[in-house]
């Protein structure tokens, strides 16, 4: 695991100041940037004792490989990275606190864009955890934190082995698993989705894998009145935990 990281864009160094300041090691700001919110980044950080840089756009640039940092970018420790054991651990805390666990997976989603979209929505609609496979997966890098907008450091990013093994365990902790198909027979709207739930998302063009689908309790799809033939994963993302969350509050 590697020992620092770059982390950028406002939002996301405003979460990780808000949060884990501790995870700060040297912050770069672009010289001459004036304005209110990186004031705010530069002041905290030297609160808590970290080297503000203040450097040439093309030096940050090379940083971030061309990231759009917005004149800021910082040197970090890495997150904490979550497995199967704090998966079992989240699931268990909601149910002893009387709560429903509410969890999105999402299967083989590569792109870091689609990724970070969907954290931010899961975070919005009040989700426990996402969940990826190791393998086959975008990684929590740092243009995934930068579409997140901070939601990347305040929801549980869950990594496991092997996704059929962890929807089998999420069935015996009594999560009702449904997954989204182009096929599937029930439209969402039509479903009941309330309780303990979990909300699979496949990959972009290629769905849920076969495996996945066959650990899935219900299989559900979304309306499509136009020309196209499906939406974007993190657009459907969306739609879906929404839809949920309406019907968790009646």
């Amino acid at each position: 695991m590697a020992q620092q990281e770059w982390l950028y864009g406002i939002h996301a160094l405003e979460s990780v100041i808000q949060r884990e300041p501790e995870r700060l090691i040297e912050l770069f700001v672009l010289k001459g940037r004036d304005d209110k919110s990186i004031h705010s980044i530069v002041n905290q950080a030297r609160k808590f004792g970290v080297s503000v840089q203040f450097c040439q756009r093309k030096t940050l640039d090379d940083k971030v490989d061309g990231g759009q940092h917005q004149g800021v970018v910082a040197k970090v420790k890495p997150a904490k990275q979550f497995n199967e054991n704090d998966l079992s651990a989240i699931v268990e805390s909601r149910v002893a606190a009387g709560n429903n666990p509410f969890l999105l997976i999402l299967d083989g989603v590569t792109d870091p864009h689609n990724l970070g979209a969907c954290l931010r929505t899961a975070d919005a609609a009040g989700v426990d955890a996402v969940v990826v496979p190791k393998d086959k997966s975008a990684a929590l890098t740092p243009v995934v934190r930068k579409v997140a907008c901070g939601a990347a450091d305040v929801i549980p990013l869950v990594q496991v082995t092997n996704l059929a093994r962890t929807l089998r365990d999420l069935q015996d902790a009594g999560v009702w698993i449904v997954g989204t198909a182009g096929e599937a027979k029930n439209n969402i709207y039509d479903c009941k989705l309330q309780g303990p739930m979990a909300l699979v998302m496949g990959a972009e063009g290629k769905g849920m894998r076969r495996l996945t689908r066959e650990h899935c309790d219900e299989l559900i799809k979304l309306p499509m009145a136009g020309s196209v033939s499906s939406l974007n994963v993190s657009v459907a993302t969306g739609v879906c935990l929404y839809e949920i969350v309406r019907q968790r509050q009646n």
